[in-house]
């Protein structure tokens, strides 16, 4: 008798179905491969620092290796290509020397410190084993491509800690991270004063400080990635805003989520419109944004305080806080500003925005002089 060539389908005796297991394992698995890619990340650049720390230390080994420093990493990296191929020319040897070099010691040990792990060979002349590399790898979260954007173009230490932090806690991509760099957002936030606060009194705010809208807004706001001609309309700047909404979120800084634009409200007979509307994960809480291309007057701190009165009435969630509402303008009188919304019963900031990069030289000075505040109060 010939068997029929029909098959059967396979019965699965479970409560899920087939495509509910097949789905669960397809996440699982695609979790372990983003996993397994992060930690082979991570220890190949701690291998890198560690090659970096290797080539620093012989070449300070005495006079005669420091003068033929040139030549040895010539022959060392056409050694290491014989052996292992791409990725050891001497331009990448000169960057682990120089990741070495640029990321702090006590940062690696201060990180694996707080692991309850034993951060003490990373100052010792031998070579780590593979469980102490294993170890190292921790303190090297961000990809190699990241560390290598620091590495040559944070222009201090207190930079590179700088941007290497921030990028921990917005979980920036590579992209991001160069956009930053690239809009000085290092030298701007250490001119705010509100940043120069929090860089008195560490790189990191203590469990107990309360987050507050002047430190999470920022300003001014570089919208340089808008590409405006010198004549346009708010429109034009509301909508060339939502084409680069993802730009626009990674200037404002992190938490912000973007809830909807032209939102309306009614009060008695007459329709108005916010122009944005974002929700803040720390403040908690709804941000209104009105678009203004002059400067700033009393009269839009008044809009705004009806916006945020109606808002916190209809608009608020249970056990969200009050809205913040933000002027987003080309100029302000600061004499002005602290008199239109000095006292006001809810939370109004003014904030400028910038189509240009700021001069790095302006720049430059004003972080020096800065900086020397900062000092003089220590």
């Amino acid at each position: 008798m010939r068997k029929s060539g029909k098959k059967k389908s396979v019965s699965i005796s479970s409560t899920g179905s087939y495509a509910g297991l097949v789905g669960g394992i397809s996440e699982l698995l695609e979790m372990a491969r983003r996993s397994s890619a992060r930690a082979v990340n991570a220890f190949m650049t701690a291998t890198y620092w560690e090659i970096g720390r290797r080539i620093v230390e012989f070449e300070q080994g005495g006079k005669k290796r420091a003068e033929y420093g040139k030549a040895l990493l010539e022959r060392l990296s056409n050694d290491l290509t014989e052996r292992y191929g791409r990725g050891f020319a001497r331009p990448n040897l000169i960057r682990f020397r120089q990741f070495y070099s640029a990321f702090p010691v006590t940062a690696i040990r201060s990180t694996l410190s707080n692991e309850s792990l034993d951060a003490s060979y990373i100052n010792r002349s031998t070579a780590l084993n593979e469980l102490e590399l294993h170890n190292l790898a921790r303190a090297f979260p961000l990809p190699w491509s990241s560390y290598v954007l620091l590495i040559s173009r944070a222009r201090s230490p207190e930079a590179f800690i700088f941007y290497h932090g921030e990028a921990l806690r917005g979980g920036w991509s590579v992209r991001q991270l160069q956009r930053q760099i690239d809009t000085q957002f290092y030298e701007r936030a250490a001119l705010s004063r509100n940043k120069a606060a929090m860089l008195i009194k560490g790189s990191k705010p203590a469990p107990g400080d309360i987050t507050s809208a002047d430190e999470e807004i920022r300003h001014p706001l570089v919208l340089e990635f808008l590409n405006l001609r010198d004549e346009y309309s708010e429109s034009d700047l509301e909508d060339s805003l939502i084409r680069h909404l993802e730009t626009f979120l990674l200037e404002l800084g992190n938490d912000f989520a973007f809830v909807g634009r032209q939102r309306r409200l009614r009060i008695d007979d007459e329709w108005y419109r916010v122009d944005l509307l974002f929700f803040h994960r720390r403040l908690r809480c709804l941000v209104i944004f009105d678009l203004k291309l002059g400067r700033f007057t009393h009269a839009d701190a008044g809009q705004m305080h009806m916006y945020l009165n109606y808002a916190r009435e209809h608009w608020a969630q249970a056990g969200e806080n009050p809205p913040v509402g933000v002027v987003l303008c080309s100029g302000k009188n600061e004499a002005l500003v602290h008199y239109a919304t000095a006292a006001l019963p809810t939370k109004l900031l003014v904030r400028e925005y910038l189509t240009a990069l700021p001069d790095e030289s302006v720049l430059a000075a004003e972080l020096e002089n800065t900086r020397k505040q900062i000092e003089a109060r220590k």
